[in-house]
């Protein structure tokens, strides 16, 4: 099953759309939202084609594909908008060879980790900087950048998820980074 994993939409119509057009052309079965879907924050500048109700629109439409966590910008009247659930915290999709820890990123992350073992997987968002790496205790953390906001780049990012591989790539589907689990 091929999931994507991607973070801080923050609003951006225009971005959102252009991460469900890569949904669709990689095959996805899933969609992962490491948090920060509608709003921009204090800390951001607007971000351009700013368009929550198209935001809105495009991922209510696939709902059933999504499996999301909320993320600090992410607020109690998001959820009510949204027509899938925004989980608080983490969650855990528990596979046969690893568990992937799901979290934004502001409280759950390399410097304050969950429960984890080798071969276990963290995804977050946050820091709008893409890492995709194995840590020094043997599992791997992944972060895909941020689709609207980037912080290391003027591109927005996401990676897929094979089961086997993690690919980054920019929103116009250019491999930047991949390792191999």
């Amino acid at each position: 099953m091929i999931t994507i994993f991607a973070s801080d939409i923050h609003g951006s119509g225009e971005r959102c759309e252009q991460l469900v057009k890569r949904f669709e052309e990689e095959g996805a079965e899933r969609l992962v939202l490491c948090g920060d879907i509608l709003y921009h924050g204090p800390r951001n500048g607007l971000p351009n084609f700013y368009d929550p109700k198209q935001v809105i629109k495009l991922l209510n439409a696939m709902k059933d594909k999504i499996f999301c966590v909320q993320g600090n910008c992410d607020a109690e009247i998001d959820a009510m908008v949204l027509e899938f659930p925004i989980l608080p915290g983490y969650a855990v999709i528990s596979e046969p060879n690893r568990d992937i820890i799901v979290t934004h990123g502001h409280i759950f992350n390399e410097a304050n980790l969950p429960p984890m073992k080798a071969g276990d997987l963290l995804v977050h968002g946050h820091t709008h900087i893409k890492d995709l790496r194995r840590m020094a205790n043997g599992a791997y953390i992944l972060n895909p950048g941020s689709t609207t906001v980037p912080k290391d780049g003027d591109f927005g990012s996401y990676a897929v998820y094979d089961g086997d591989k993690i690919t980054i790539k920019k929103l116009d589907g250019t491999p930047i980074s991949e390792l191999v689990l």
